[in-house]
């Protein structure tokens, strides 16, 4: 049982002490643990060159084209059946190095369409892409911000799970770590140290489990997949998480709102199996779609394109 501490936040601070808590407390119930801080790390941007899909579904294995240190901290986290992030909270949601390393290793590590091309190569008899990538794995999330007003690290948790969604992990539980500010470091605090062992512990715990077995940690919130509390409204009872994209109706007794969402709904939430192959299609279909108008257009594309052609970029 391998469990993998990354922290995005500086070295030895507040995301460090979290993670490394989380990690004794994981090493005490019998995990092999490892750490690693990201913050000299040259993670770049995703180029939307779709290298990785590219060669996923061209006989080759999923390797981004653009060489820097993704690919150490991509390695780490497929050696490893369990993986605890933190990050900090500077401006309303995580700090951007963990959108980087999301926005490339997510797409890439799509399961739907990685079961799909692995499908593919079995009755062919050709290589196989990693079978890693298919691999449950468990993971858990500690967001960090200074703020002592909570609605200023409000976007931080959501955002974390755009973290696993492409793969379907199952997130164990997670922690809003606001009003560091005034707590000076987490290690000042007993009570949030053993918040922290506590969902470490629960890690190491989880890990073989299925998902329906794993009781959640952390507080429940108002999805009960995503275990957050963000929700679209339109303008009747129908309501919408926005981060599982599940829909759900909205009930109010007195001054007590409360969200009911279906079953069914649940099994189509993003990082479900279920979500993930409705994506799936959705992007055949749009592929699909964009080559038709692609090829409709052929003869008086150039045209189209001149006046934007032209315009230079000024950089």
């Amino acid at each position: 049982m391998k469990i993998l501490g990354i922290s995005f936040g500086r070295a030895g601070k507040s995301c460090d002490q979290l993670t490394k808590q989380a990690l004794l407390a994981a090493q005490a119930a019998g995990a092999e643990v490892k750490f690693i801080n990201t913050i000299k790390m040259d993670i770049g941007h995703c180029r939307s060159c779709a290298a990785c899909i590219i060669g996923r579904d061209t006989g080759r294995q999923i390797q981004c084209a653009f060489r820097d240190d993704y690919q150490a901290l991509e390695e780490a986290i497929l050696d490893a059946d369990g993986v605890s992030v933190a990050a900090p909270v500077y401006a309303l949601g995580p700090v951007g190095q963990l959108k980087n390393f999301i926005d490339r290793f997510g797409p890439a590590h799509d399961i739907a369409g990685a079961s799909a091309e692995q499908e593919k190569r079995r009755a062919a008899g050709t290589e196989l892409l990693d079978e890693r990538i298919f691999a449950p794995k468990y993971v858990a999330y500690i967001s960090v911000g200074g703020a002592v007003t909570r609605n200023w690290t409000a976007m931080g948790l959501p955002n974390f799970r755009m973290f696993a969604a492409s793969t379907c992990w199952t997130c164990v539980g997670q922690l809003d770590v606001w009003g560091m500010g005034e707590r000076g470091m987490p290690v000042f605090d007993e009570g949030l140290m053993d918040q922290a062992a506590g969902l470490g512990q629960h890690m190491a715990e989880s890990i073989g489990k299925a998902p329906e077995d794993i009781e959640w940690y952390g507080e429940e919130g108002v999805c009960p997949v995503c275990h957050n509390s963000l929700i679209s409204l339109g303008k009747t009872t129908a309501v919408e998480c926005p981060i599982c994209g599940i829909r759900g109706t909205l009930s109010v007794d007195g001054d007590r709102v409360s969200v009911s969402f279906s079953e069914a709904e649940r099994k189509r939430a993003r990082g479900t199996w279920g979500g993930q192959m409705e994506h799936y299609n959705e992007i055949c279909y749009m592929v699909g779609r964009s080559i038709e108008k692609l090829q409709a257009h052929k003869d008086d594309m150039a045209e189209l394109l001149k006046p934007y052609v032209s315009f230079r970029d000024t950089y």
